[in-house]
């Protein structure tokens, strides 16, 4: 019965390592679509909010929020000084066909690339469409996996908190 106790407690000081470990970027360099390197951290550090959306060319549900995302955005800046930061985690092969849907989506966010996964794998998470939300000193205070019509919504929500 002790070992159990004890391993759930171990277990719980882990996750709280983790979680605490979680509300701040790391210092990982990505690169523009253009091919220049720039450092995450630079985003997070100009006192906006800011939404990093994980997503890739074959991920339907990306495409989708981005899509929601894409018809509110421009209120979003202009009510909640925020800048979204679409970070594509498409490899090389694929990276070529990110321009052109950015272009064709009409998409105003400011495109990443993660070719290699650095960020993601820092990040701690598996699958895309994955969300971050950085409050206005670049701390991270939500998460949010996957995408379900009307998530942009939850989203503000959690905006308008960082604006009160």
């Amino acid at each position: 019965m002790k070992f159990f106790q004890l391993s759930a407690i171990a277990c719980a000081l882990l996750l709280g390592f983790s979680a605490s470990a979680q509300n701040s970027l790391p210092d990982i360099n990505i690169k523009k679509l253009d091919g220049q390197t720039v450092n995450i951290l630079d985003y997070a550090k100009d006192g906006k909010i800011t939404v990093l959306s994980f997503w890739a060319t074959w991920c339907s549900p990306c495409k989708r929020e981005l899509d929601a995302i894409a018809e509110v955005y421009e209120d979003w800046q202009e009510d909640y000084d925020l800048e979204l930061l679409a970070i594509t985690i498409d490899n090389a092969r694929a990276l070529p066909k990110v321009r052109p849907m950015v272009q064709t989506k009409g998409w105003e966010y400011t495109v990443l690339s993660d070719v290699n996964e650095d960020l993601k794998r820092a990040l701690n998470f598996q699958t895309v469409p994955m969300t971050f939300l950085l409050d206005q000193n670049g701390k991270i205070v939500y998460t949010h996996s996957g995408y379900n019509p009307g998530d942009e919504y939850e989203l503000e929500e959690e905006i308008k908190k960082l604006t009160e």
